[in-house]
């Protein structure tokens, strides 16, 4: 094969593996889209084989066969609750990745690199270190191994300022030299970027953890691409730009959901924000129209309304409710309601988390409405019910300034005739701040796990006679 064929084979592969994530936007042709993925990356996998001429490496066939089988157990055997970790976990891997190739073209053929090479090779070593113990670090924060509030220490933005300057100045320094002064001084740097990714991810709390996963993301394909610079492979530049692309893109969507800068986020800066007041009482007088239901019981205020919003958040997710979302979904509809889910891009541990819990159910992908489209539909809304969300729908984030959440677009459920909230607890979310909406009149509290109490709003609204007694 001709390096030009080999060009012309790897752009096909890329418009293919384009094509599938194409797919994936819609819930009929995801598994289509999914399939053609990974069927793309298998042929550009099986591509640098053959264009490297390694095809024969028996050991290298044993290492796929292994990671396949270790991958496929892990997929059969996470659920869904454990997806966050599992994602972060394979951000991780893929820097880990992009490490060993640039630190073995570091060891092996340094010197007959050229500079250009060099330099990237080290960008790939600094960039695949602290995707993998970064996103080690969000994994163990996700997975509760390690405190899941931002972690900081005074003078820890003069630590990374240092941190950062001497990365540059070691791998500055072994791109020039030679031999077995630049392998050395490449296992300072790796050692440092490691510990830079675990020094980057501490301060970010939980609540911004969708922002963290998003940005390693689009680490772990920003160093392959890197890598593949360093190794002079085209299709790894190219697949790893795909990756590293979509990441920045959905890390600007996360940041601009949460009305925060990115620098907020990795410093902590908005988590260190305090001095919250609760918000006027002005901002608390609820719509007259909602004091109907006040007196009402939930199932009731289900049972008699003609459109109703549902607003997932973590806490379905932690509560595995979604299959009592939809069997709530399906009574509400034959009883003649229109049901659609509000979602926040925010909402949940990692983006689209909610999306993918409401698709493992079949919930209809057009009910899933985002949040700039469903607020202005709250007010002429019968019911609002929030089923383990906080801070996606917490008012104060309009009148508390100084809060972690002061500004944060959110949810307005306030907006509908009734509200109906199936949370765990009245405790603040991530934030740290209290959901103003909880104490306003005519709010309808529910408390505990959100399958029990979505259980008993279907048993109670699926009781009534004829399930028409009170429409």
């Amino acid at each position: 094969m001709t390096f030009g064929i080999y060009e012309i084979t790897g752009i096909a592969v890329i418009l293919a593996m384009l094509a599938g994530i194409r797919l994936m936007s819609s819930v009929g042709r995801a598994a289509l889209g999914n399939r053609l993925g990974a069927l793309s990356m298998l042929a550009a996998i099986a591509l640098v084989l053959w264009h490297n001429g390694i095809v024969d490496a028996s050991t290298l066939y044993i290492a796929m066969a292994v990671g396949a089988i270790v991958g496929a157990i892990m997929a059969f055997r996470v659920t869904m609750i454990r997806m966050p970790q599992m994602v972060a976990l394979l951000n991780g891997l893929g820097g880990g990745a992009s490490l060993l190739v640039a630190l073995s073209v570091i060891l092996e053929s340094h010197d007959a690199m050229e500079l250009s090479a060099r330099l990237t090779g080290q960008l790939a070593l600094i960039i695949g270190s602290l995707t993998l113990s970064g996103s080690m670090v969000a994994a163990g924060k996700l997975q509760g191994v390690l405190p899941q509030r931002p972690v900081r220490f005074h003078g820890a933005g003069a630590v990374s300022v240092v941190l950062l300057a001497t990365l540059g100045a070691l791998a500055a320094y072994a791109t020039v030299a030679d031999g077995h002064t630049a392998a050395i001084a490449s296992l300072v740097v790796l050692a440092l970027a490691l510990g830079f990714g675990v020094h980057f991810t501490l301060p970010i709390g939980g609540a911004d953890m969708p922002v963290a996963i998003s940005l390693l993301n689009s680490y772990s394909g920003l160093a392959a691409s890197i890598c593949g610079f360093a190794v002079g492979d085209i299709l790894l530049v190219s697949v790893g730009a795909v990756v590293g692309a979509a990441g920045l893109i959905l890390t600007r969507i996360m940041c601009r959901a949460m009305n925060r800068s990115l620098i907020d986020v990795l410093t902590g800066s908005a988590a260190r924000a305090g001095g919250f007041a609760p918000a006027s009482p002005a901002a608390d007088t609820a719509p007259a129209a909602r004091q109907t239901a006040r007196g009402m019981d939930p199932a009731s205020i289900l049972a008699s309304a003609s459109s109703v919003i549902i607003i997932p958040g973590y806490g379905m997710a932690l509560a595995q409710a979604q299959s009592q979302v939809r069997a709530l979904y399906d009574l509400l509809e034959s009883r003649g309601a229109t049901v659609r889910f509000a979602i926040h891009p925010v909402a949940g541990r990692m983006p689209g988390h909610m999306n993918v819990l409401l698709a493992e159910v079949d919930i209809p992908y057009e009910r899933l409405i985002d949040m700039e489209t469903i607020n202005p539909e709250f007010a002429g809304t019968d019911a609002a019910l929030i089923v383990g969300a906080c801070d996606v729908v917490n008012p104060a984030a309009n009148s508390a300034e100084g809060t972690p959440i002061d500004g944060m677009p959110v949810l307005r459920a306030e907006d509908a005739r009734s509200i109906i909230i199936c949370n765990m607890d009245r405790k603040p979310g991530y934030s740290g701040v209290e959901n103003t909406l909880y104490g306003r009149p005519g709010v309808c509290f529910m408390e505990g796990n959100a399958a029990d109490t979505l259980n008993r709003l279907i048993e109670r609204i699926s009781g009534w006679a004829g399930g028409t007694a009170n429409r």
